[in-house]
């Protein structure tokens, strides 16, 4: 049997180490879930033209998705090769706590953005 955990994997070459995203190339982030409480649609839109902004102001990018009430994200660097940082991770917890459209929120810690350690 291989190993197929790309971080434990025998040593690497610089170049694939860039391509794969490890060691001294890998990139954190952090995911963030919480409850909408609004009547309408139109109630969010400030709720996500204010997180638009702080994405912007802080270069983060956010996947995400929602139903009529769940609302989970994760957030990383708009930089090819940058980390979202514990500052960054601040940052959108107090934005968050702010917030009166959103509630029972939890942020994870950081993690591997593309392996998920």
């Amino acid at each position: 049997m291989t190993d197929t955990n790309v971080t434990t994997a025998k040593p690497r070459s610089k170049r694939l180490r860039k391509k794969l995203y490890v060691d001294e190339f890998a990139v954190t982030g952090f995911g963030f879930q919480g409850r909408f409480v609004a009547d309408s649609d139109e109630l969010l839109d400030p709720f996500f033209d204010g997180l638009v902004e702080l994405m912007n102001t802080r270069k983060l990018m956010i996947v995400g998705g929602t139903n009529e009430e769940l609302f989970e994200a994760y957030l990383s660097s708009s930089d090819r090769y940058g980390s979202a940082t514990e500052d960054d991770r601040k940052a959108v917890i107090e934005w968050l706590d702010g917030q009166t459209r959103i509630t029972d929120v939890t942020v994870a810690e950081l993690s591997d953005a593309y392996y998920g350690e």
